[in-house]
């Protein structure tokens, strides 16, 4: 029998290069060594990696090679620690390089009665404070573990290539989406699972490979090019309104599919 909610469909958005106009997890480097997190040379190889992200995004090889970098680097640091310098830095160092079009894209799903979800590979206390201030429904980041207040450096869920399709698949069970009529936004082509598994992909500020691809397959490719500062806009004021209940929703609903998911693993 057919489930009457299965019309139901969700807008999902890469964050980095989609919606923001640089990498998250890189944008904290200073703060994070200003508070004694990091060292100066993961400060200069942050900066680097920024500059060949941008450049020309970034293959398999080398998220794989920043997922080792970012357990090990992130291993004993203290979790509400970096809550709290992601909490008083994140308008001053997101704000400036947020895309308009992805803000006026987010409220018009929001208008037509879509969910919508971001899913990235930047950690979890990054993602879920970006989507609060977006006003999204959902934002699921790379989640690493915790024991004692401390990240462990074990990743439970790393949210790249395959893994982002096996989350929206496992949400879409959930909640009810019907996959073939939701949406997809990235500029990776590493995030060709994600936008396969929707009827409806777009490529945003692509690289030449997720490019290619959408030429080929007819995608819609939409570029972005104007950062501009969050605060500013009208979609902020009623972000802020809701962004306390956005923020603990999203970390109830995220932590409770993470913990599925490791449960599974075991």
């Amino acid at each position: 029998m057919d489930d009457p909610d299965r019309s139901r469909a969700a807008a999902f958005f890469d964050l980095d290069k989609t919606i923001l106009a640089k990498s998250s997890s890189f944008a904290f480097a200073r703060p994070f060594y200003r508070e004694g997190l990091i060292g100066r040379s993961d400060v200069v190889r942050s900066a680097y990696a920024q500059f060949v992200y941008l450049a020309s995004g970034a293959d398999h090889d080398q998220m794989e090679t920043m997922r080792e970098y970012m357990s090990k680097l992130v291993t004993g640091w203290n979790v509400e620690q970096v809550q709290q310098i992601v909490s008083e830095t994140l308008d001053d160092i997101v704000d400036p390089m947020v895309f308009e079009e992805a803000v006026q894209l987010i409220e018009e799903h929001k208008a037509a009665g879509n969910d919508v979800i971001i899913i990235s590979s930047s950690g979890t206390d990054i993602v879920e404070p970006i989507g609060a201030r977006l006003g999204v429904d959902l934002a699921i980041g790379t989640q690493v573990a915790i024991e004692e207040g401390e990240y462990t450096g074990e990743i439970l869920f790393y949210a790249y290539g395959p893994g982002k399709a096996d989350a929206m698949r496992s949400l879409a069970e959930e909640r009810g989406y019907n996959l073939a009529e939701c949406y997809a936004y990235s500029d990776s082509h590493t995030d060709l699972p994600m936008l396969e598994v929707v009827g409806h992909p777009v490529a945003v500020n692509p690289d030449s490979d997720l490019r290619a691809v959408a030429v080929e397959r007819g995608w819609p490719i939409r570029d972005f090019r104007k950062p501009v500062a969050l605060r500013e806009q009208s979609t902020k004021r009623s972000a802020i309104a809701a962004g306390a209940g956005v923020a603990l929703a999203s970390v109830a609903l995220g932590l409770t599919w993470y913990a599925r998911r490791r449960a599974t693993r075991a």
